[in-house]
């Protein structure tokens, strides 16, 4: 395995060397100085590691480029402790990115976050899975108009009304939005009725989690009572999930707490909650995977329900999405899991934190 990290001290190599020779791990690793750029002609790697801004070319730059050249390379996204995880630059680069580690590197991370993206492709590079989806005549599409809003909302040029003009497209997504917008989720008093107004009232992020929740539960494949049921716990995980975490990360969550369930929508999977074989979450994740959203989402949704199999230790994604769709479902989250990670103590806490339902309002 062929390792490229950019923009790091390269005074460190025998410390990193060392360190896989004790793994055993047959792996090398290139150290790019700032300002590097990769090419199509470069001789393939297997590993990309850069920091938020290594050169004149950002850190969010060079993973869409690795992406876009070497779509089997693991991209690992560095910060700095200290980095303002709220900027626009850190939200692109969490997008990017397969994984996210501190600054300065440390080699024992360094593997453990590139076996555990290789154990994620083996979970589900699953031939049952692949077998069962394969059958299914026609899954969900890509949620388009989402995958828009976000390529817009990239812009720092993008106002409110362009997004309104987007969204306004297709009448269907805009009137759903509306009738959203004015429901117990997301109502703020005052009747919204125009399309600039719902997006003045949710805000960017918001916004593209309604947009997505839209489009991932209104195919076909379900009874409405299900559909509905579905959408309600994923509109309430999604929320309490956001507030598990700081920064640019919450909303990586929210959009993985939003997705958590969409698995049991797809024929032939509801009915597998778990154990051994098939199951909503690894079949979510599949489906994810194509569509093409952020790893850290597609991993979150595939462990939502054992984080603690996971190879990297913390509690990031993973972890809040498993917290909120038990703590939604009434389940009891993984205690040895949070203890390891040293959050077992807030448990009391978000405990409290968890909305009802509104179905349950309108019953």
């Amino acid at each position: 395995m062929r390792i490229v990290i950019v923009g790091e001290d390269a005074g460190r190599a025998a410390e990193f060397d060392g360190l896989l020779a004790d793994f055993g791990l047959d792996w090398t690793i290139e150290w790019l100085p700032e300002g590097a750029s990769v090419e199509p002609d470069m001789p393939a790697f297997d590993v990309f590691v850069c920091g938020l801004r290594p050169g004149p070319v950002g850190g969010p730059e060079l993973l869409a480029r690795v992406a876009a050249l070497f779509p089997q390379a693991v991209r690992i996204l560095l910060l700095d402790q200290s980095q303002d995880e709220a900027g626009a630059d850190v939200a692109q680069g969490l997008d990017g990115a397969h994984r996210v580690l501190g600054r300065p590197l440390d080699p024992d991370q360094l593997v453990a976050a590139v076996e555990s993206v290789i154990d994620l492709r083996e979970l589900l590079d699953n031939e049952a899975l692949k077998r069962t989806l394969g059958g299914v005549s026609s899954l969900p599409p890509p949620p388009k108009l989402y995958l828009q809003l976000t390529r817009l909302l990239r812009d720092p040029e993008a106002s409110n009304q362009a997004i309104a003009q987007a969204l306004s497209q297709d009448p269907a997504i805009a009137a759903k939005v509306l009738r959203l917008c004015n429901s117990a989720y997301f109502s703020g008093g005052r009747e919204i009725s125009d399309m600039r107004s719902a997006v003045l009232r949710l805000g960017h992020q918001a916004l593209l989690r309604l947009v997505l929740t839209i489009e991932a539960f209104g195919g076909q494949g379900a009874s409405s009572k299900q559909r509905e049921e579905v959408q309600d716990r994923a509109l309430r995980t999604s929320n309490l999930a956001r507030k598990l975490l700081p920064g640019s990360s919450a909303e990586l969550a929210a959009t993985a707490g939003l997705l958590a369930e969409v698995g049991r929508l797809l024929p032939g999977v509801a009915a597998g909650d778990g154990g051994e074989g098939l199951n909503y979450a690894e079949a979510g994740a599949y489906l994810l995977g194509l569509w093409g959203l952020p790893m850290p989402i597609v991993e979150a949704v595939a462990y939502q329900q054992r984080p603690g199999q996971m190879r990297t230790g913390g509690f990031w994604v993973t972890g809040a999405v498993h917290v909120a769709t038990a703590l939604v479902a009434e389940r009891e989250p993984d205690q040895d899991y949070l203890r390891s990670v040293g959050m077992l103590d807030k448990l009391p806490q978000w405990r409290e934190m968890v909305e009802p339902s509104a179905l349950d309002e309108v019953a």
